[in-house]
């Protein structure tokens, strides 16, 4: 915008300058002819006088010396002819058919009157031709043919004079533009630097930095001062928002437990062999118990997501491996209840640079999508890679996977897919993961393998060079100090876990807060 500012002030001052320097630059022209013709007019008239006894004695012997030594001196031709046009004298022998044309009106009595402007790149001479009067009557005329490069050189340097002055106005103008400019754009500047940080801020619930100062025209000032004020009021309303989501699901959440424990006693009453209860009040029953779960599920989501867009954590250096196997051992018990296997596929040893906690509950939500919606007797394939610089984490199942229209919107809170209405879940799983990758520096990224199924990507910047080496030398110093894991690190099932968790049951999926599809 500067540039711009600069360019649109230098056009118009160059416009001023084209529009005062070109009537000066005319008027130069023409002060400087009128002066070659006032001065070559004077010798015309006094040659015309000198010429009224080589006219009336025809004797022009004395003025052909005058003739000749004038134009030796200033190389200007003159010429005395007689009422007839004849020549009685000349300073050259040549005479110029145009120099016989201006002669007839001289010899009607007519005077010279000034010629056109003489710009620089005219060559063509000034021709004056004055009458010789003698008792009032014509009879002859005075001649005179003079260059034009003294009043065209002239001209030239008032136009090089001009020309420097314009340039000296537009060095003046361009230093008074270039702190005007710095002022009239500090506002706008400001405004441009803080919008990343209010965004920053606005998103992380910290109160916004200021950008409005006193620099600036006032317009721009009070812009700056309502966008501070516009700031504080969204950074408000988000941090109204959270906190009430977070104060909801805390105070919803003994309600809760208190009206299940009231269920559950009335189901054990239910349960006596000789109650006498109706079908269909057990059902009510059963269905009401179902909505409570259903409710919890959906208060632990909007805690896990009010926690995710709380304020950032802040970034470390992580070795991915000790993550990835902690994680595969807790969901892997789960996958063998569910007759799935899970895989570790892609190299180790990488090393981001995130938040263990984000990192775990991307994992959480994902792996639960994938467990929960894999058919029996496939693989989920947990996956490393290191892509154009960034390190991913796969998770991939095989199962129906979801429309390819409905990827931009798998992300939104409480979106499930239509062919899922009739599962259970809350819509918050994948929300979840996505918020928290951002809360790292990250991005969750959907896709659709060609053999089916959905492939879910945690794209994590990677740690410097040196903070990797550091961490992977402490990630191999406390690996030969622990127990070896039985869950493989690459290419094969998890099938090892421990078998207290094969109590494990699909419906504690069915309850996890985390289930997006």
């Amino acid at each position: 915008m500067r540039t711009r500012l600069l360019v649109v002030f230098g056009v118009l001052v160059g416009l001023l300058v084209v529009g005062l320097g070109a009537p000066l630059a005319g008027a130069a022209a023409s002060a400087a002819t009128s002066r070659l013709f006032a001065d070559r007019l004077g010798d015309t008239t006094r040659f015309a006088a000198l010429a009224q006894r080589a006219v009336t004695d025809d004797e022009p012997g004395a003025l052909a010396g005058e003739l000749a030594r004038y134009d030796e001196l200033y190389g200007i031709a003159a010429v005395v002819l007689d009422r007839e046009g004849r020549v009685l004298t000349a300073s050259r022998p040549e005479v110029s058919d145009a120099t016989v044309a201006r002669v007839q009106l001289a010899l009607v009595g007519q005077r010279s009157e000034p010629p056109d402007t003489v710009w620089p790149w005219d060559t063509a001479p000034m021709l004056l031709a004055e009458p010789v009067l003698v008792g009032g009557e014509v009879r002859g005329a005075a001649v005179t043919v003079s260059p034009t490069a003294p009043a065209r050189w002239e001209t030239l340097r008032a136009w090089a004079a001009l020309a420097g002055t314009a340039l000296v106005a537009l060095g003046i103008a361009a230093g008074l533009a270039l702190p005007l400019v710095r002022w009239i754009l500090a506002p706008v500047e400001s405004l441009d630097r803080g919008t990343a940080q209010v965004a920053a801020a606005v998103r992380a619930g910290r109160a916004p930095r200021p950008v409005g100062d006193d620099h600036g025209p006032p317009e721009l000032r009070r812009l700056s001062r309502h966008f501070d004020q516009m700031a504080v009021g969204v950074t408000h309303a988000l941090e109204s928002q959270r906190a009430f989501v977070a104060d909801a699901g805390h105070q919803l959440r003994n309600p809760l437990t208190a009206l299940r424990l009231r269920l559950q006693n009335v189901g054990a009453a239910l349960a006596v062999p000789d109650a006498r209860v109706d079908d269909a009040l057990r059902d009510e029953h059963g269905a009401a118990l179902e909505e409570t779960d259903r409710l919890a599920s959906v208060l632990d989501a909007l805690l896990a997501l009010a926690r995710a867009e709380g304020r950032p954590p802040q970034p470390v250096p992580m070795p991915i491996d000790p993550v990835l196997d902690e994680r595969a051992d807790t969901w892997g018990v789960l996958a063998e209840h569910e007759s799935l296997s899970l895989r570790r596929l892609g190299p180790g040893g990488l090393v981001a640079r995130s938040d263990v906690d984000s990192v775990v509950a991307v994992l959480d939500a994902v792996l639960d999508n994938a467990l929960k919606y894999a058919p029996p007797g496939t693989d989920v394939e947990l996956s490393t890679a290191r892509v154009d610089g960034w390190v991913e984490i796969g998770v991939r199942d095989h199962g129906d996977g979801i429309d390819p229209s409905e990827l931009a919107r798998a992300t939104d809170r409480f979106w499930r897919s239509p062919a899922q209405d009739g599962s259970a879940g809350t819509g918050l799983g994948l929300a979840i993961a996505a918020r928290s990758a951002e809360r790292v520096g990250g991005e969750l990224l959907l896709q659709l393998p060609e053999d089916g199924g959905l492939r879910v990507v945690l794209r994590l910047p990677p740690a410097a060079a040196p903070e990797a080496d550091g961490e992977r030398a402490e990630a191999a110093a406390g690996s030969a100090d622990a127990p070896v894991s039985d869950i493989p690190v690459s290419d094969a099932p998890v099938s090892d876990a421990p078998a207290s968790g094969a109590a494990a049951s699909r419906s504690a999926v069915d309850q996890s807060p985390l289930t997006a599809r």
